[in-house]
Order: structure tokens, then sequence, then C-alpha cells
């Protein structure tokens, strides 16, 4: 008891100098590099992509042809994140990131070389080979950007991390596509001049890969697969054996078809229905990137130093209203890039915790191969984007808006399953809600919750509120095991979504100590097992945790599974939640709307049993 508290008492002296340790990271200048690199290499490849689907759209063809055209673009801009994904997954693991970094950026030099070449000579053919090209070294560099982040930044910034890097990439998306207007429409009969900007932002990129901070290989002895698709079946296998993760490339992947699908449509958009030139196309696609990077941030921002994935519903609710007021007839220019801007907005809702999540639930050794999957899977739909295009546009006969129409009801549709299948999302949202409208939150040691594996929480009581603040506290769910009474008017359907498991009268044998032969206790420790060795968090609290634990069989019993899944313990406390506006004392709920209630929940240091601490120690120490 005595050590466990006086670690509970270190981590308390040190809180302010291991939180200090945050802003050093987010100023570091190996995140910051990274970021720039980032920024130049999307600006390159969309100002290359597009440019060439501008000089495609001014050819004098058939509108078949046309179509034909900017589908072949589509596809080879598409297509190496689908055959080269898993082989920058590999690099990732095998090699230091920084040091892949740097290489794909001497390839991006090569490459930009031979596109300057094409457009000097006005090849459409070499020109979309460049595509293919830069397209290839960005699925080589991706899963080293994507890895770095979680190597670069600790676990309560990676949202914020991901929020900054969305908005540098879509800033580079909004520089690239007005850019790539301006450049086919200033520079037309002489390319050459396009290419040699591109070449120069290529050297600058180079040497801002140089700042990137030094990391080691994740995985040095990992073997190389020469099938470059051979290990897709092993993480994907692996990714769907994590409910959230394979839910969260899911939905990354309806993401990426989705803004491919607008990409494509805008172009075709503005010249057929809005009769505007290049460079006024180039404003929708801007206003697009423009929200997502806005959007991207400020979610980085909202999520508080977590991965809050209750803000997915919300992004994709937004995408499914703006996607359905771009599809009206008649709007203007204005009309169509505001509505445009709100449905990227609530896009970066829908993307950066999608993201923190593909990059932080995979283990640290294989990080690598699951992101580069991801990513793949990802360009899968962008490449399914512009089949689909191709289909709405030419088999379907639809027009611009008919596809904006079109998109909207996939998202519609992307929404329910968002929900469906995700139901966690939702009371994520609702707990989001809570602490930042009727309470406010602070959280107090958010460096002692693991980021990973399993973990027993410990709190001297619990009430359907103090259960809504620590289930807000943090991102990893949490199995509650409390006494009954203060649960009795919750509905049920609530209980189960916050997975709480009640402990009452008839749980008890005669002297009031739970036994090992009671069947609702063998329940109970059969269902603590298997959450500690699925890497789960289990909360033990009140007069159920200490009858549970006081016999000491069962205190063994529990101490064996924290063992055995290398779990610690962690005493929590939840303070002023019995205050306004809110109250839930014992079964009785009140409101008020007098002052906005201020919450404060503390994580105690972790401790492992065995090391100075147990269960019954720990109890007693609340």
């Amino acid at each position: 008891m005595n050590e466990l508290q006086v670690q509970n008492g270190r981590a308390e002296a040190e809180e302010t100098g291991h939180e200090g340790r945050s802003p050093s990271a987010r100023y570091s200048l190996g995140f910051w590099s990274l970021v720039a690199t980032q920024f130049q290499g999307a600006f390159n490849d969309n100002a290359l992509k597009f440019l060439v689907i501008y000089l495609v759209v001014d050819m004098t063809v058939p509108g078949p042809k046309q179509n034909w055209l900017v589908l072949v673009v589509g596809a080879l801009f598409a297509l190496p994140f689908i055959l080269l994904s898993m082989t920058g997954g590999f690099l990732a693991d095998r090699f230091s990131k920084r040091s892949v970094t740097i290489g794909t950026k001497w390839m991006e030099l090569g490459v930009m070389l031979f596109a300057l070449g094409a457009l000097a000579r006005a090849n459409l053919a070499m020109e979309a080979a460049g595509v293919f090209l830069l397209s290839s070294q960005a699925a080589i560099f991706g899963p080293s950007k994507y890895g770095l982040l979680p190597e670069l930044l600790p676990e309560k910034d990676l949202s914020w991390g991901n929020g900054v890097v969305e908005l540098g990439t879509f800033l580079a998306a909004i520089a690239a596509t007005v850019a790539s207007g301006f450049l086919a429409f200033y520079f037309r009969g002489h390319q050459e001049r396009s290419g040699a900007i591109l070449l120069g932002c290529t050297l600058i990129g180079l040497a801002t890969s140089f700042g990137v901070t030094r990391v080691p290989a994740a995985n040095p002895a990992r073997k190389f697969n020469r099938n470059p698709l051979g290990d897709l079946g092993e993480q994907i296998r692996r990714i769907r054996g994590d409910r959230v993760l394979n839910w969260a490339v899911v939905g990354n992947f309806y993401l990426w078809f989705l803004a491919a699908l607008l990409q494509f449509t805008i172009v075709i958009y503005g010249h057929d229905i809005l009769r505007i030139d290049d460079r006024h196309i180039s404003y929708l696609q801007a206003a697009v990137a423009v929200g997502l990077g806005l959007g991207s941030l400020a979610t980085g921002y909202l999520s508080d130093a977590k991965i809050e994935y209750g803000l997915i519903p919300v992004g994709a609710a937004g995408m499914m209203v703006f996607g359905f007021l771009s599809a009206g007839h008649g709007i203007s220019l204005e009309r169509a890039a505001t509505y445009l801007g709100l449905l990227g907005f609530f896009g970066g809702f829908y993307a950066v915790p999608l993201n923190a999540l593909i990059q932080h639930r995979p283990d640290p050794e294989r990080k690598g191969g699951v992101i580069a999957a991801a990513n793949l899977i990802s360009f899968v739909g962008v490449f399914a984007a512009a089949g689909v295009y191709f289909a709405m546009a030419e088999w379907l006969r639809l027009r611009a808006d008919d596809i904006f129409l079109a998109g909207a009801c996939m998202t519609l549709a992307a929404t329910l399953y968002a929900v469906v299948f995700l139901p966690d999302s939702l009371l994520r949202l609702g707990l989001w809600a809570l602490t930042h409208s009727i309470y406010g939150i602070r959280v107090e040691g958010r460096d002692n919750i693991p980021e990973r594996g399993g973990a027993l929480f410990l709190t001297q009581d619990l009430t359907p509120l103090k259960a809504m603040f620590l289930a807000a506290a943090t991102d990893r769910p949490i199995h509650f095991v409390a006494d009954a009474k203060p649960f009795a008017r919750m509905a049920p359907l609530v209980r189960k979504a916050m997975r709480i498991t009640c402990r009452t009268e008839d749980d008890r044998a005669d002297d009031g100590i739970a036994r090992a032969d009671d069947g609702a206790t063998k329940e109970l420790l059969r269902k603590a097992a298997a959450a500690f060795s699925s890497g789960e968090v289990v909360c033990l609290a009140g007069e159920a945790a200490s009858e549970l634990l006081e016999n000491p069989t069962e205190s063994e019993r529990w101490e064996e599974f924290l063992r055995e899944s290398n779990s610690p313990i962690v005493v929590v406390s939840v303070r002023d939640a019995a205050g306004r506006p809110l109250q839930d004392d014992d079964v009785r709920w009140s409101l008020s709307f007098s002052s906005r209630g201020r919450v404060t929940v503390k994580f105690g240091a972790p401790a492992m049993p065995g090391e100075g601490a147990c269960v019954p120690q720990a109890l007693r120490s609340l």
C-alpha cells in the first residue's frame, strides 16, 4: 500500500514536468520537418495529376474519349498504391522510417526529371507515366510517413499530429489544384516551365527530409516477400481480428473513394454545369481542400489529447447533408464552393480519428505492414472511384450534379454503417457532448493510462455520472464492475452500451463475501480473464470490488490474471462529479443549468502485481 501511494505521489509531483514534455514534442524539428516533407510531396503529386487532367480536358477530343482519358489518369494515380504499398510497409518495418523518407525523395527527384522531359515534349503517354511513377514514390513513402507519427509524438498528441499533417496535406492540395489550373492556363504550349517549377519543389522537399528525427528500425529481421501483394492476406487477417481497426480501415476506404469521386466530378461539373474555366474550377477543388484541412485541425484539438472516434458520426452526417446540398440544380459558383467546403470540413471529422486509430492500434513491430495494407485498401477506393465515375458518366449518362447526388446517397449508407457496426461511436459522441456542454472535464495523470494491453482500474465508488466521466477521460473501452444500487434506474440498454456489470445481493454468499464457486463470480472471473488477455481495461469499484477481493483466494485469482497478461493496476479518482448541474445522489437524478459543472479525473501511477503492489493493497489505498 505504501509503495503504491508513494508512486501516486511521485506521479503527481512529476505531472507538470511530464505534461511539459508534450509541447516540446509538438514543436520538435523532426516532426515539423516531416510535415514540410509531406506538404511538398502532396503538392507535387496533386499538381502533376491535375495538370495532366487539365491538359486532357483542354484537348479537342470527343466527350467519351475525354472521359476515358480522365479515367486512365486517375487509375494510373491510384494503381501504384495498390501494387507497392505492401513494399512500402516492408521498408517501413525493416529500415529506419527516416531513411526510407530520404530515399523516396531521391526517387522523386529522378521522377520529376522524367516528367519535365515529358511536359517539354507534350507527350501525353509520357506525362501519364510520370503520374504513375510519382504515385509509386508516394506509395512507398506512405507507410513510413504515417508510421513516423506515433514514433515522434506521444499517444495523447496523435490526433493533434494527424490534424496538423492532414491540414498540411490539404493545404498542399489547395495550392496544387489552384497552381495546376494556373499552370495549365498561363503556360499553355510551354509546359516545360511547369515541370521546372515542380522540380524545384522536389529539391526543397529533399532538403527538409534530412531534418526528420532519427528513429531505429522497428523490425530489422523482417524478410522481404517478392510478391508485392504477398503480405496482404496476412495483414487483412490481422486487421479483421481487431473490430475497431477493421471498422477504421473500411471507413478510410470509403473516405478515399468519395474524395476521389468528388475530384473527378468537380472538373466536369465546372466545365459542363457551371460553365467556368480551369482557374475557377481550381477554386472549387480548393474549397474542398480548405474544408478538409480546417476540419482536420479542428478535430485534432477537439479530441482532447485522445483518439476521439465519437466525432466520426458527426463527420459522416455533415458530409451527407452538404453532399445533398451540392447536388442542387442552378446553384451559383459561390454557393457550390461553400457547400463543397463544408462537406470537406466534416470530412476532416471523419478522417482524423480513422487515421489515428489505424496508426495507434497495431503492435509496433507490425505497424508498418498494417498501415501499408490500410493504405493499399484506401487506394483501391481511389481506383474504384475512377471506374464508378466512368460507369455513371458513360453507362448511366448521369450529369456531374447527379453524381454528387449519388455520392450523398452513398454517404448516407456509410453513416448507417458507422452507427450499426460501431455503436461505440454514438456512445463516445454522447460522452464528448456531455463533457463539452453541461460539464467541463480535467484529466490528471493521462500519461499513466496504458496505451495498449490489459489494465485494472480501481476506484472508491462508481455512480452513473462517474462512469460516464471516466469513460470520457480515455479512448480505451472500459468494462465496469460496480454495485447495483446506483445504476438501478439506468436503462439496461445504456448499461450494456457502457459495459457495466452490476453486483447485486443475490451474487453474494450468506456472509456477504463472493465465493469462487458462485455462478455469477465464476462468470465474472471468466469475463475478466478474457478482457485482460485481449488487452482490455476492467474497472472495479466500491463495495462490489471490496467484497469480491476480500477473499484471499479471489484476490490471488485476479492477480494471476494480471500477471499472465502483464496488466498493471491503476488507482482512479473522480472528483466533483456530484455537483451541479447534474446530480446522481444514489438513484435520484436532478438537473440544473445554473452553472457549468467542473470534474477532475485523476489516474494514479500504474503498478504491476508482485512489484510492491497487489489488489487488496490498492483497494485499501483508495
